[in-house]
């Protein structure tokens, strides 16, 4: 099915974009909101020496199931994670959706250069805090990636993608079985080489794995891994040869832990998320005016990949201390521990004040002469 704007799936998505084969925006009709739709080619090979229709209607509706159950299960509320709607199979399609406020992906963002640490920090915490949502609801995402991660208007990142992970390890299953040769086969194909893809393990802690990697490529706009092809990705993953940590600047501690080969050695979620806020506390202080100094410079505003760390309302981050300091500089909420005295004499009573003085001092002088005569 390769329809564009205007097509109308399931009976109530109604499509308003379609800038891939396999990804289109729509509109539910059912409910107003903007959803995500993505989509995998169910191959004939499945029905081969079988009754087609039969076939293809007992996988659909495994594969349906199983999404939809994961979908169900999930903390939907969890304000960092994007909400999956259901799936659906329309033709030789497997659809799944999921909401879509505005915003763009990380990829998007990565396309115009790598982010500043303490923005990346930002990020991170905002996916580290979905992820314990997940692993508490006893779910593994398994599909975290640049693509999966949309950073909004307010600049906060929310996690996607969760039904569209789900709907390829299924598909892989049905395709190759449950393990083997064969699945890594198939997996390769529907997932390729992206490094968050295949950790050596499962569960959470291939999950905080993966987060490791994406906070990598945030800040240095790659992969630790390379990521030519599956098999050097894989066996790179294997032997744990990757790029240092060190390249990650403030961040380079959290991620050497994160990518460490024993599972027992990596942080979880909740811990990542406490100790980027405690980075984030101490962020150091933008310089005043870089902004300003850009644009009259002929360079533009100052964007959101710069090196100014930049909080969710695209406000800078900086210590509490430091936007206390700079205030005072400013002239602006001066307190009595500021060091600023205002003046003790209003400036207006100088004059007076002086002409009184000479005259007293004149007075003085003509008594000490008469006293001093006599």
């Amino acid at each position: 099915m390769r329809g564009g704007p205007g097509q109308l799936l399931a009976g109530r998505y109604r499509l308003t974009d379609r800038p891939e084969p396999l990804r289109a925006q729509a509109v539910d009709e059912r409910t107003g909101e903007a959803v995500l739709l993505s989509a995998l080619e169910l191959p004939g090979v499945l029905t081969a020496g079988q009754d087609p229709e039969a076939a293809a209607a007992a996988q659909a509706d495994r594969m349906v199931r199983r999404v939809a159950a994961v979908g169900s299960t999930a903390p939907v509320a969890h304000p960092r994670l994007l909400r999956g709607v259901g799936a659906f199979v329309e033709g030789e399609l497997l659809w799944t959706v999921e909401e879509r406020p505005v915003g763009r992906t990380v990829a998007e963002l990565l396309a115009e250069g790598p982010l500043p640490p303490y923005r990346a920090a930002e990020l991170a915490a905002d996916l580290a805090g979905a992820l314990r949502a997940l692993h508490a609801a006893g779910l593994t995402h398994g599909a975290l990636t640049a693509e999966a991660v949309l950073v909004c208007e307010d600049g906060a990142a929310m996690l996607g993608g969760l039904l569209a992970g789900v709907a390829e390890e299924a598909l892989a299953e049905e395709l190759g079985g449950p393990g083997g040769r064969r699945r890594y086969e198939v997996r390769a194909t529907l997932v390729g080489p992206v490094a968050e893809r295949w950790p050596l393990d499962g569960g959470p802690a291939g999950d905080c794995w993966a987060l490791g990697v994406l906070v990598h490529r945030l800040v240095t706009g790659r992969s630790p891994y390379p990521e030519r092809d599956v098999p050097e990705l894989v066996t790179a993953v294997r032997d744990g040869r990757r790029e240092p940590s060190v390249v990650c600047g403030p961040l380079a501690p959290l991620v050497e832990r994160l990518l460490q080969p024993d599972p027992a050695l990596r942080p979880m979620a909740e811990a990542v998320r406490g100790e980027l806020a405690g980075l984030l506390a101490g962020a150091p202080e933008p310089v005043d005016g870089e902004a300003e100094e850009r644009s009259r410079a002929g360079g533009g505003p100052v964007p959101e990949t710069s090196a100014v760390p930049r909080g969710r309302s695209g406000k800078a981050v900086g210590s509490r201390a430091g936007r206390s300091a700079r205030k005072g500089r400013n002239g602006g909420d001066l307190g009595a521990g500021s060091g600023a005295k205002p003046p003790r004499i209003p400036p207006a009573l100088w004059g007076p004040l002086l002409v009184g003085g000479v005259f007293v001092l004149l007075v003085l002088g003509i008594v000490a002469v008469v006293l001093f005569a006599g």
